[in-house]
């Protein structure tokens, strides 16, 4: 072969794999494209799996600030009433002391006894003042149910309707909490005229 024909096949050659070469830089270009749009729609799906985890990090953490919230309340309640039971036990010693003031007369034999009574009494509700436990005593107060439990209702004429004329037994908070109602007589008012 000459050289001529070398040349002339070469060109020939270079002419039948133009068409070949076009048509893979075509196939390269939509690869890319397709490769584009693939990584496109990974990012935001990333984007959108970044988002839902934040919002899942945000309702952890204020899920934690309400369970150490609600363990703090605990904490302070049990500070506040972990004595409640112990107060109530305290309550029937107080009631036994003013009940043995009331039986006991008022002699010169009694004194001694009626004096260490009552200083014993002073003493325990002192004792329980220090602790918040406090005394309801409502006479002449209007009428709570929420402290006050009514025994008996009578017709008087000289307090109002609806007013504690006489407290059977006292009541008692602690730190604002009833521990036991009050007993007491609640006035219906003056008598209806006939």
């Amino acid at each position: 072969m000459t050289e001529e024909q070398k040349v002339q096949e070469e060109s020939v050659k270079e002419q039948a794999e133009a068409p070949e070469a076009a048509e893979q830089q075509v196939e390269d270009a939509a690869e890319q494209e397709t490769t584009a749009e693939e990584s496109g729609d990974a990012l935001i799906q990333a984007q959108e799996e970044v988002a839902g985890l934040k919002d899942q990090m945000l309702r952890m953490q204020a899920e934690m600030q309400n369970i150490r919230r609600r363990a703090d309340l605990d904490v302070e309640k049990a500070h506040k009433f972990g004595l409640e039971k112990f107060a109530n036990e305290m309550l029937a010693v107080v009631d036994n002391l003013e009940r043995g003031l009331a039986a006991a007369p008022e002699e010169e034999a009694t004194k001694a006894i009626r004096d260490g009574m009552t200083m014993t009494l002073e003493g325990m509700i002192s004792s329980l003042a220090k602790f918040k436990v406090e005394v309801v005593n409502p006479v002449n107060d209007t009428f709570n149910p929420e402290f006050h439990q009514a025994m008996t209702m009578i017709e008087s004429p000289a307090a109002p309707a609806n007013t504690v004329i006489d407290v059977m037994q006292k009541g008692y908070t602690l730190n604002g909490r009833l521990l036991r109602p009050a007993m007491v007589v609640v006035s219906k008012g003056a008598p209806a005229a006939e």
